[in-house]
């Protein structure tokens, strides 16, 4: 539970088992809601890159990629938000495609570095493309105010729940 809100969580969590009997349904849980969007969003991210044949994932290597280039593989899986099993596959796929490339890391020659090629670039700056679009059509279903103040909820609850 988050420092400093025992009381008002106890009370919401109490007002919910009077309601619904022991527990709250499933659909008030904030664990399934944030899973139930994510799973909507990645979906409509997925439709509109299939035209260039590349899952949301890729993607997020490609952008990751795009605004540091020459990440460890370990700095890739957290901020990739993949495990690293998935990631190897992904990166060795996306290196058949020329869209990334591996170099020793000239510090420690046991790490590789990975980094992005120009087409990897060009890939990535026409999925930008695509995901700016949805991203609008999100800003613009729910308001500028309301997507910047769920962002920074968002933001809180992750820095809040890091381990």
């Amino acid at each position: 539970m988050l420092a400093g809100t025992a009381g008002p969580w106890k009370r919401i969590l109490e007002q919910a088992n009077d309601r619904h009997g022991t527990q709250p349904p499933i659909t008030e849980h904030i664990a399934y809601l944030l899973a139930q969007a994510n799973r909507q969003i990645h979906q409509q991210l997925d439709e509109k890159f299939r035209s260039e044949g590349v899952p949301v994932e890729q993607w997020r290597i490609l952008q990751l990629l795009a605004e540091k280039n020459g990440r460890t593989m370990s700095e890739l899986t957290q901020a990739a938000l993949l495990n690293h099993p998935t990631l190897t596959k992904m990166i060795d796929r996306m290196v058949s495609d020329a869209l990334v490339y591996r170099r020793p890391d000239p510090e420690d020659g046991r790490k590789v570095l990975i980094f992005i090629s120009e087409r990897g670039r060009a890939l990535n700056d026409r999925l930008n493309r695509l995901a700016n679009v949805r991203q609008a059509e999100i800003i613009e279903g729910c308001g500028d105010h309301a997507t910047e103040e769920l962002k920074r909820l968002l933001s809180e609850l992750i820095h809040r729940t890091a381990s």
